[in-house]
This record gives structure tokens, sequence and C-alpha cells, in this order.
């Protein structure tokens, strides 16, 4: 059993649970509780020790808006965004309470009577921007890597095609989010026309820039892993005879998987940031918005719920970054090798 919980720790990039698990075994107690030491206490006295610088050093800097927020106030801050999330959510409870039993009087004295349901429209709390923000990262980087990995792949195989994009390429990949989002804002206003739309337009000018950025590590990345595929698995697969689909899973996919993956994370890393800028620029839900709102609210909150956002902008990138660490290692094929 405990066998079977290590591996799952290995496999799911929680690899730094494992000593635990065997040093509760008795397997080594010495060299577990230095692995142990090493990968969790070693950064932990590091966040323990810029805590306290941070502590330190916030109290001395005197802003237009007071003094900048310790590790205290943006804990107290971050409490009080929590409060105001239920708040609204049983201000959204008690508002359906109340159409219900309304439409139900309605309907005890006329069972034939028409009645009316509407959608609660209160204000969006702080955690419903960050669940706007994730759906719209997700979004921008499936579409950029349905994108970008079948296009890198044949750049990979095909020179002539890799020289044909590799100037666009070059010439795309630089380009600023904020030089992107007023074309797409405009192109988006232009096309997407609809009396019903089934996304907001925000939801679709923040995602097509995020793809837009997305593409490029992801397309780079492909075509090089690809290309440094050996050449002697190219060889066999001729021999073997394998048509182009069997090359392509058989060989080509497993070998170049590693090289996929360090595209995709560097993708959903810049996908992340692009969003934030993106939102802050063009006033769309999410976090962006939420830390350009506070800004311009210039209450003495602000700088501590400031704090809050970009605390929390960078744990999210962090669990984003594991996440697709730990789907490499459950697609790879070599499952020994070290994934940081």
């Amino acid at each position: 059993m405990s066998t079977r919980i290590i591996n799952f720790f290995e496999s799911s990039g929680l690899s730094w649970l494992a000593p635990f698990v065997k040093l509760a075994k008795g397997d080594n107690p010495g060299e577990q509780i230095n692995t142990i030491f090493k990968s969790l206490g070693i950064p932990l006295v590091a966040f323990a020790l810029f805590l306290f610088f941070w502590d330190l050093s916030a109290s001395k800097v005197n802003t237009s808006l007071g003094k900048l927020p310790g590790p205290s106030q943006v804990i107290e801050q971050a409490q009080g965004l929590m409060a105001e999330h239920q708040a609204e959510k049983e201000k959204e409870l008690a508002f359906y309470e109340r159409q219900e039993k309304r439409n139900a009087a309605k309907l005890a004295k006329n069972p034939d009577a028409t009645v009316k349901w509407r959608d609660y429209n209160g204000r969006a709390t702080y955690l419903d921007q960050i669940w706007t923000s994730l759906y719209t990262v997700f979004t921008g980087f499936l579409l950029a890597s349905f994108i970008a990995i079948p296009i890198g792949i044949i750049c990979g195989l095909n020179q002539t095609v890799y020289s044909a994009l590799d100037p666009l390429i070059q010439i795309f990949k630089p380009v600023s989010p904020l030089a992107w989002l007023p074309i797409v804002t405009m192109v988006v206003s232009a096309v997407y026309v609809s009396d019903d739309p089934m996304f907001a337009k925000s939801f679709v000018t923040s995602a097509i820039t995020v793809t837009l950025c997305c593409l490029w590590p992801t397309l780079i990345n492909t075509a090089v892993g690809v290309g440094s595929i050996d050449k002697d698995l190219i060889n066999v697969s001729r021999v073997l005879r394998l048509n182009w689909f069997q090359k392509l899973t058989k060989v080509v996919l497993p070998s170049s998987i590693p090289m996929i993956f360090t595209g995709l994370r560097l993708s959903l890393g810049v996908g992340w940031m692009v969003l934030i800028a993106a939102e802050m620029l063009a006033q769309n839900p999410g976090l962006g918005k939420f830390v350009w709102d506070e800004f311009q609210n210039g209450s003495s909150n602000s700088l501590g719920r400031i704090m809050v956002a970009v605390l929390t902008i960078g744990f999210i990138g962090f669990i984003l970054d594991r996440l697709m660490l730990t789907l490499q290692k459950r697609v790879s094929w070599d499952k020994s090798a070290i994934l940081k």
C-alpha cells in the first residue's frame, strides 16, 4: 500500500511528500529526514525570512495611500475579501428564495399564471474574478495548443514548411499583448455581432489575446522537439513501413513529449501574465480589472487588496505550472526522467 502511495506522489508532482511515507515505514530515517529538510525545510525557512524582511521594511515605506501593508495587513484584507464573497452569496441565495416564494404564491392563486425568473445581478466578488480569469486563460491556452502543436509537428517533420513559417514566427513572437489587444478588440467588435451572443465580447477579446501570445513557445518547442528526434528512430519507422499516423503516434509524439510540454508550460505561464495585463488595459472582468479598480479606488485598504491579488496571481501561476508538470509525468514514456 505504501509503495502505491509513494508511486502516486512521485508521478503526480508531489514527490516532496514521498519521504514522509518512507519515514513512517522506517525506511532509512536519517536519509528521509535529510531529504525532507532539503525539499521542504529550506524553502520554508527562506519563505519565513522573506516574510520577516517584508514586515520589517513595509512599515518604513510611505505612499500616497499610507504605509505599505505588511503580511498581517494583507492577511486581514484577504479575510475581508472572503467575508465580502460570503455576504454576496448570502444575498444571492436570499434573492432566489424571495423569487421562489413570490412565484409560488402567484401560482397558488392562479395555476395558469406566467411566472418570471430573473438572474441575480450582484457585483462580482474576488473569488468570482479569480474564476473568470482561470476560465479565460484556459480557453486561450487550449485554443493556442490546438493550433501550435499540429503546426509545430509539421514544421519539425518538414524543413521547407519550417523555413516558410520561421520569419512569421520570429516577427510575431515578440509582439506585446498590449499591442495585440486594440486590434483584437476592434476585430471582435466588428465580427462578433449577435443579438444573443454565447460569450461576452470581453471574454472573447481576452481569450483571443491570450491565444495570440501563447502560440509561440509551444510551436517553437514542438518544432525543435520533433526536429531533434533520433534519425535512427525515423529509419526504423521506414523499415517497419509505418504509415503516417503510426509514425506520428509511435515515434514522433513519444520522442518529442518533453519538448512539447516545455513549450506548454512556458505558454501557460505567458498566457497567465498576458491575461492579467489584458484585463487591466481593457477593463475586462478578472483579476487584472480587480487590481486596476483597487488602484483607482484609492482607499486605505487598496494597497492591501492589491497585495492579496499579487500573491494570488503568483500562487495560481505556481499551481498551473505544477499541474502541467504532473500531466507531463503522466503522459511521458520516460518515468525515470527528473522533471522540475
